[in-house]
């Protein structure tokens, strides 16, 4: 079966419905009104250069064909008409935020092939911004044509907060983004084009340490709905590449996200306390995590009281990130509804990877995870679940955040709930199958394994499964959980493991067969 994801005035993507994960069986041929145009051999494919307000019957080998419409539009202008150069050399920032300045509500602005040297541009409601497929939006050099936006201020009638920036799960002042919205709605960005922060030949990745002021993302949403980005290439950005922020509605479709594998903290996709994401045919290759869905540090969680929830992730490919899709750790207004499926990791540090620690709250539940149908291949750690969490916050090697004591339950003790993972095949696995270690407070509540396969690479090298303090490195090792209250794994095999496939320590009830 053909499933229609999305169909705007001149874009479209599609997806298989098959079990597979990420590639479809074999090579297919994708026909537009009887037409052939292209083959593919993944279950998410797209069309770019259609009519607006117009019908189409989309055509896949061996499938039945599929009628949609794509939306009206308003008017449809292009850059260049504004003043854009598109040569790379001259600056067409004045340009670009005229043009989106002036578009009528349901308008497109055209960006024709070029290379179009930028500084920030601001978008608005109501708009779609289409990239054909050799136009680049490159990124400004200079961090000074980057402006400061505030973390939050004062209304000057009311006296309460209005939020503007944010970082690591804080608002604190920021660079603008290369692309941005604040409290806007009803965004397109597709096409064929790329968006490329320009960092490498910049100095937002040289002392980053040292840098006062949260360095731009690529693209930056805040308090924003109905957003879809299709098909474009982001690259190279000075932080983490796409970053909606207390948003919801949003569709990331058959995108591709790009960095150096050496380049500081350039997440490639980072949701933070959003509501109803799709993401969906992505292919992510960066320098940090490539999906990190987030919901703010305590002080935020303790204002909003607003968890990432309905989160949905399927048939993408992660290659070489740190984890592969990860929660947390700025996870303090909890993380609900999570299903993960279809999907190909390949070469990450770890696979699935939970981290909280002490101090994200009693409001930092992470309930109602599924992970199904996921295929690893030299992924170090496939599954970390780690409650000890030490990197970013000021007390990360404090008596608190060290002890393996037991502490009371309070106000700022997290909690990790029910977790599914299940028919999965992990090759080539390095330093360990799967650690798992909970607070003796407050063990991890439910974990279930089921019909998977962990196997190591021939040449496997040690290292540190999670991130915590008073680690150790491991190799070759087996399923390892510590404070877990109710574990059960059912057909699960790990072949080549050194020592016990098993370990446990207070481990409440578990259930093996």
């Amino acid at each position: 079966m053909i499933r229609k994801l999305f169909a705007g005035s001149v874009s479209a993507c599609f997806e298989l419905d098959n079990s597979r994960a990420y590639n479809s069986n074999g090579r297919y041929a994708v026909s537009l009104d009887g037409k052939e145009i292209f083959t593919a051999d993944t279950n998410v494919f797209s069309l770019f250069g259609l009519a607006p307000d117009t019908q189409y019957e989309v055509g896949v080998t061996g499938h039945e064909s599929l009628v949609f419409r794509t939306e009206a539009e308003t008017c449809a202008v292009s850059v260049k008409d504004f003043g854009a150069v598109g040569d790379g050399i001259a600056d067409d920032t004045q340009s670009i935020q005229t043009a989106v300045n002036c578009l009528p509500a349901g308008g497109r602005l055209y960006f024709p092939a070029g290379v179009y040297y930028t500084a920030p541009v601001s978008l608005k409601s109501h708009i779609t911004i289409e990239l054909s497929e050799k136009a680049v939006l490159l990124g400004h050099t200079d961090p000074a044509r980057y402006p400061l936006i505030p973390g939050e201020l004062a209304d000057i009638v009311t006296g309460e907060s209005v939020h503007f920036g944010a970082w690591e799960g804080n608002a604190v002042p920021m660079h603008q983004s290369l692309l941005s919205a604040e409290y806007a709605e009803d965004i397109r960005i597709v096409g064929r084009g790329t968006v490329d922060g320009n960092a490498g030949n910049s100095s937002w990745w040289i002392n980053v340490k040292e840098q006062k002021v949260a360095r731009p993302r690529l693209i930056f949403f805040n308090r924003c709905k109905n957003i879809t980005i299709h098909g474009i290439t982001a690259q190279n950005s000075a932080s983490w590449q796409l970053h909606p922020y207390f948003s919801e509605h949003l569709s990331f479709l058959d995108l591709a996200v790009n960095a150096p594998k050496d380049s500081p903290n350039t997440d490639a996709l980072d949701p933070e306390a959003c509501d109803d994401v799709d993401i969906i045919g992505c292919r992510f290759s960066v320098g940090d995590d490539c999906i990190a869905i987030k919901s703010g540090k305590i002080e935020l969680a303790q204002k909003f009281k607003r968890p990432a929830s309905r989160h949905t992730i399927r048939n993408c490919v992660m290659r070489f990130g740190h984890g592969a899709i990860t929660l947390g750790s700025e996870m303090a207004g909890g993380v609900r509804d999570l299903t993960v499926e279809r999907c190909l990791f390949e070469h990450t540090d770890r696979g699935i990877r939970i981290k909280t620690r002490r101090g994200r709250g009693k409001l930092a539940v992470i309930d109602g995870v599924l992970f199904e149908n996921v295929r690893m291949d030299g992924v170090l750690t496939p599954i970390v679940m780690n409650m000890w969490y030490n990197c970013c916050d000021p007390d990360r090697y404090s008596e608190y955040n060290t002890t393996r004591e037991k502490l009371p339950v309070d106000d700022r003790t997290p909690y990790l709930g029910k977790f599914t993972f299940r028919d999965m095949q992990c090759l080539n696995c390095h330093v360990a199958a799967c650690y798992c270690d909970g607070l003796p407070e407050m063990p991890i509540d439910d974990i279930t394994l089921e019909n998977i396969t962990f196997t190591y690479a021939p040449d496997a090298k040690p290292g540190y499964p999670s991130m915590k303090n008073n680690n150790e490195k491991l190799c070759r090792a087996g399923m390892y959980f510590d404070n877990i209250r109710k574990l059960t794994i059912k057909n699960v095999s790990v072949d080549g493991c050194d020592g016990d496939e098993l370990i446990t320590h207070s481990v409440g009830e578990l259930k093996k067969d």
